[in-house]
Formats: C-alpha cells, structure tokens, sequence
C-alpha cells in the first residue's frame, strides 16, 4: 500500500510532463489519451525498478518518451485513420496562443527524435539533463539542439 501512495504522489507531482511528451507525439485527443495511458500504466508497470539513481521527472520522461516512440514504431506497422482531430487546448487564451500553435505545430512536423530533444529543452531542462535522460553525451545534445533550432527558423520562414 506505501509503494501505491508513493506512486500515486510522485505521479501527481509529474502529470504534467507525461502529457507534454504525450501531446508532442498524439494526432488526435483519442490518441492522447491512450498514449497518456500507456505511459501511466508503463511508469507503475516499472516502478520497481525506479532506483532513485536520478530524479523522478527525469525516469518519467524517459519512460514517456519511450512510451510515444514505441507507439509511432507500431502505428507505422498498421494503417489507421483517425476518427477526429485534435480539439484539445493545453494553452490559456492569451495574445500569444498563436505562436504557441504554430510552435507546437512546427515541432509536431520533426522527426520523433528532434521532437524529444526540443520538448526537453523547452521544459528547461539543462543540456547535461537531457543528455542523462536521451542517453547520450553533453556535446551530443547541444549539437542536435543547435541544429534542430535552425531548422525550425528555416520551416517558420517558408
């Protein structure tokens, strides 16, 4: 019972990035919310394992990413149409609403592993985090950042 409360409690604390890494790789609200799912049920289906060797947010973003990567890997297997798009809006009504479309709508056009790199940026994560968290070194990182910027500037511009 402790392990569920503690699950329940770290789960609370971390929704949020579960459904920022899910809403970067859904196609539709139905799609977001299986993935969201899956990731859940993957975070306490491994929970045993978690070792506390780094933070909680960094081992569910990972198992979040790899959660949606997985997802894309069989979805490109079997051909499927979807029932509806996306009505889902994560963002307040501000003035700056429409750049936050067109961001998440550029990012969505990225490659699977572009997109894991920027959202994490986005969140603010350091590029040591992030290199913890992708599995690769520090250079690694701020190589695929750099490049990946660029290439957002260069699609916003078409």
């Amino acid at each position: 019972m402790e392990k569920e409360k503690e699950f329940t409690e770290l789960l609370f604390q971390h929704q949020r990035i579960i459904y920022k890494v899910c809403l970067l790789y859904a196609k539709d609200k139905d799609d977001l919310a299986d993935l969201y799912q899956e990731a859940v049920y993957n975070l306490w289906k491994n929970f045993d394992t978690f070792q506390n060797r780094s933070n909680f947010s960094t081992w569910a973003y990972r198992v979040s990413l790899n959660t949606c990567i997985t997802d894309l890997r069989r979805k490109k297997r079997h051909v499927s149409v979807p029932l509806q798009m996306m009505q889902t809006e994560p963002f307040e009504n501000t003035p700056s609403t429409a750049l936050l479309h067109e961001m998440y709508s550029l990012i969505k056009r990225l490659d699977k592993t572009e997109r894991m790199y920027i959202m994490l940026w986005l969140e603010e994560k350091t590029y040591d985090e992030i290199a913890e968290i992708i599995g690769t070194s520090r250079n690694q990182v701020a190589t695929k950042l750099h490049r990946i910027k660029n290439k957002l500037k260069t699609m916003s511009n078409l």
